[in-house]
């Protein structure tokens, strides 16, 4: 996929959340609710400041974020679901 946000939009694919609980209990897809953290596979060029400086952003394509529930716009891209967000949009940076 070569996409390329503008800005300080980054495109971010959201990671499966697990299936099984903890004692082995199965949870169907129709009872999981939408994961709230991605991997990022896109950034723009940075934030655009009021005096025409650009701001290069935090986070970097490969980083696992996470974000708000309801965060972001949901688009489909060569058949694969995406979110677009903007960089405020990221709660944090889930490292290790």
């Amino acid at each position: 996929m070569a996409i390329r946000p503008l800005y300080d939009r980054i495109i971010v694919t959201r990671t499966e959340p697990e299936r099984t609980t903890a004692s082995g209990i199965v949870i169907p897809d129709s009872a999981g609710e939408k994961p709230d953290q991605g991997e990022v596979i896109a950034i723009g060029n940075g934030r655009l400041l009021a005096n025409g400086e650009l701001r290069p952003l935090v986070v970097k394509a490969g980083d696992r974020v996470l974000f708000g529930k309801y965060a972001g716009q949901a688009v489909k891209i060569d058949g694969q679901d995406v979110l677009v967000l903007r960089e405020e949009d990221v709660i944090a940076i889930i490292e290790g």
